[in-house]
């Protein structure tokens, strides 16, 4: 009897789940398929033009829908963009 393939639990023994046949590599790539990472998408800030991603306020300006809203240092000391 090998204990590798049997679960211990309150004094009872399990035997543990293993597959009945190996899975092929193309069962595993499509198993996997759609596990990778995506690239947030990313809108166009309407005051300055810069990438930034949807319903958050822009890295760039510090605007969001219509109001600056975070005073950015380019701005505080007189700096043109």
């Amino acid at each position: 009897m090998l204990l590798d393939t049997f679960c211990f639990f309150e004094g009872r023994v399990f035997d543990m789940a293993h597959p009945k046949r190996r899975h092929s590599v193309s069962r595993k790539h499509m198993r996997r398929a759609h596990d990778f990472l995506s690239s947030p998408l990313l809108g166009q800030c309407p005051k300055c033009g810069s990438r930034s991603r949807s319903h958050q306020v822009c890295g760039y300006c510090g605007h969001y829908r219509g109001v600056d809203v975070i005073k950015m240092e380019a701005e505080e000391t007189g700096e043109k963009k």
